[in-house]
């Protein structure tokens, strides 16, 4: 069990299998420049597996989400999710992804064992899109959505963030678009994850300020905390449902007292959460030949230092050195 000195327990384990991207999102990081992580410092696959085994069988993990950087880079994803779908117990597994070449590969990784996937898409406008991402690609990130439900990763969601005078007048929009397509819709205020360091929190586009841009277009009926249970998403059936949309306000209403999560970078370090400061080296560990049931023990101690909570609306909240792309959203 992975329990830390506030008495909560982690179950779900965020594995980021690079920390390369095909965008350059705004909020995430510049667009050049970035120095990415030599290939000797990554995780093999067979280091993957094997951690995620360790988690799952000795440390009480029950699902598995994949990221990056964006996970459909990394060359081996679809042997890595068949080999982790035959772990026992088998874990639930997922995967977040920018959605390109999500409709290449959206019916093998649902063979091999994947259950769902989460998708990032901002705007419904390709022109902000390209604005946003520094690509052009919003075509191919609509086809992949496409591809993964046609595939059964089910249910599909997505993430949008609104950015101020760029995409915050489409919540309304979205959503809709959503409905139409059934896919479940979660917005996530901007967080300080940018390598640049750009990120204020004034002007940012808040929970608040999203809810209310729903309620010109939708009703929406709150779902509950017994519903939410630890999920970073507060929830709303819209029009009496059954179609939901998610708010995942870790700005304004941080929801670190209940969080069930951790996280293992790239490069092998456990993260025990995304504002992390400090980092607990387990691919040394691998490296250096250690049995599993010291890894193990590397891994609970780890988690049971973990913080209260990130902090993000104090003032003296310090922004972790290292952008989403090498940690893993």
């Amino acid at each position: 069990m992975l329990i830390d000195t506030y008495g909560r327990v982690a179950t779900d384990l965020r594995v980021s299998l690079t920390d390369r991207c095909n965008l350059r999102c705004t909020y995430c990081m510049p667009e050049e420049g970035l120095q990415w992580l030599a290939k000797p410092d990554l995780l093999t696959d067979d280091e993957i597996v094997r951690l995620i085994d360790i988690a799952v069988t000795s440390l009480g993990i029950e699902e598995v989400r994949f990221t990056g950087g964006e996970p459909l880079l990394r060359p081996g994803l679809v042997g890595i999710v068949e080999r982790v779908a035959a772990l026992e117990p088998r874990p639930r597994m997922s995967l977040t992804t920018n959605g390109i070449g999500l409709g290449r590969t959206a019916t093998a990784l649902s063979a091999a064992g994947l259950d769902r996937v989460n998708v990032s898409l901002d705007t419904l406008r390709p022109d902000v899109f390209k604005t946003l991402t520094r690509r052009d690609r919003h075509k191919d990130v609509l086809e992949g959505l496409q591809a993964a439900r046609e595939a059964g990763l089910t249910p599909v969601k997505v993430n949008s963030v609104l950015m101020p005078g760029l995409n915050d007048d489409e919540a309304p929009d979205l959503l809709a678009w959503a409905v139409e397509h059934d896919y479940e819709l979660r917005f996530i205020e901007q967080m300080p994850l940018d390598a640049q360091h750009g990120w204020k929190r004034e002007g940012m586009v808040t929970a608040g300020d999203i809810l209310a841009a729903l309620r010109t277009r939708f009703e929406l009926t709150a779902e509950g905390s017994e519903e939410r249970g630890s999920a970073p998403a507060e929830r709303w059936l819209v029009d009496g449902g059954p179609h939901r949309v998610g708010v995942i306000a870790s700005v304004t209403r941080p929801f670190c007292a209940a969080c069930d999560r951790t996280r293992l970078t790239a490069d092998g370090q456990v993260r025990t959460c995304l504002f992390a400061t400090e980092e607990t080296d387990l691919r040394g560990a691998l490296r250096s030949g250690v049995p599993d049931e010291e890894i193990a023990r590397i891994w609970r101690l780890a988690m049971w230092g973990k913080k209260a909570g990130a902090g993000l609306d104090d003032p003296t909240f310090v922004q972790p050195d290292r952008p989403m792309s090498a940690i893993g959203g």
